[in-house]
C-alpha cells in the first residue's frame, strides 16, 4: 500500500535517469510528490518518466542539465519551479567515479571528480535553498558514499570529493538548523548501479579476473557479502525527507551492510 505523505510537494532529483536517482524518484512519486528529474540525457530522463509514472506523467518533469555549470543549473531550477513551484525537497544524487593510482591522477581527473561530485552539490543547493528559507521548510539529502566516510585505494579524487560532500552537509545543516530546513547525507556502499558495473569492468580489465571473481572482490567489503539495492538507498532518503524527520540533520548515514559503523 502506498502511503502518500508527500502529496503535492515538489522534489528535485539530480542524476535521476538511472540507479539510485531513479529509485529515489520512484519512491517520491509513490509518496505523492511531484518530481523533477535532472540529468545530462533527456532521452534517458523521459524513459524513466514513462517507467515510473505511466499513468500520471504529469507528476514528473524532466530537465537536461550539466550540474557543473552555474548558469545551466540556475536555468534548470527556474524552469522546474515554473512547472511545479519552488522545490521543497532536493536530492543531490548526480555523481561520477573514476579510478586511477594517485601518481596517475592528473589535474583533469582530479578537477572532474570535484566538479561533478562536489561543486554540483554546491550549485544545486544554492539554487534550491533560498526558496526553502523563505518558506521556512525544506529537506536536502546529498547522496555521498562510504568513500566519504572512509578511504579506498585508487580513487583519491572521488574520495576527496565525497568527503567534501559530507563536510558541506554538516556545515550547512548547522547554518540552517533554526530555519526549518534539514540537510543530511546518505552514504551507500557498492550499489547495483552503472557506477558499480564500470568498477567491475575495471577490475576485469586490470586483473584478468572473471566477472564473478570481480564481483566477489567488491562484495568482500560488505559484511553482508552483497551489493546494496538502489531501493534500499531510496527508502532511507524517503525517511529523511518526511516532515516527521525534522530532528535528523547533519547526519551521514551509511547504507553499506555494516561496512561503516
Amino acid at each position: 500500500m502506498r502511503i502518500r505523505t508527500l502529496d503535492d510537494i515538489h522534489a528535485i532529483v539530480t542524476g535521476g535517469g538511472s540507479g539510485i536517482g531513479a529509485a529515489t524518484a520512484e519512491a517520491l512519486v509513490n509518496a505523492g510528490a511531484r518530481v523533477t528529474l535532472m540529468g545530462r540525457d533527456m532521452i534517458r530522463l523521459h524513459t524513466q518518466r514513462e517507467r515510473l509514472a505511466p499513468d500520471q506523467r504529469s507528476a514528473i518533469h524532466c530537465e537536461a542539465v550539466d550540474i557543473t555549470q552555474a548558469d545551466a543549473v540556475d536555468g534548470a531550477f527556474e524552469r522546474a519551479s515554473q512547472a511545479f513551484g519552488p522545490a521543497t525537497i532536493l536530492i543531490n544524487n548526480a555523481g561520477q567515479a573514476q579510478a586511477a593510482p594517485f601518481t596517475k591522477t592528473d589535474a583533469e581527473l582530479w578537477q572532474r571528480m570535484l566538479d561533478v561530485n562536489l561543486t554540483g552539490v554546491f550549485l544545486c543547493t544554492q539554487a534550491a535553498l533560498p526558496a526553502m528559507l523563505e518558506r521556512g521548510y525544506g529537506r536536502i539529502v546529498n547522496v555521498a558514499s562510504t568513500a566519504g566516510q572512509i578511504g579506498y585505494p585508487y580513487v583519491a579524487a572521488y574520495c576527496a570529493a565525497k568527503h567534501g560532500v559530507i563536510g558541506l552537509t554538516r556545515s550547512l545543516a548547522l547554518e540552517v538548523a533554526t530555519k526549518g530546513v534539514t540537510v543530511n547525507a546518505v552514504c551507500p556502499g557498492y550499489t547495483e548501479t552503472e557506477l558499480l558495473y564500470a568498477s567491475i569492468d575495471q577490475v576485469i580489465a586490470k586483473t584478468g579476473r572473471s566477472e564473478a571473481e570481480a564481483r566477489a572482490v567488491l562484495q568482500s567489503n560488505n559484511p553482508q557479502q552483497r551489493f546494496v539495492d538502489p531501493h534500499e538507498v531510496a527508502n532511507a532518503v524517503l525517511w529523511l525527507v518526511q516532515r516527521e524527520s525534522a530532528s535528523i540533520t547533519g547526519q551521514s548515514i551509511s547504507i553499506s551492510g555494516g561496512e561503516v559503523m
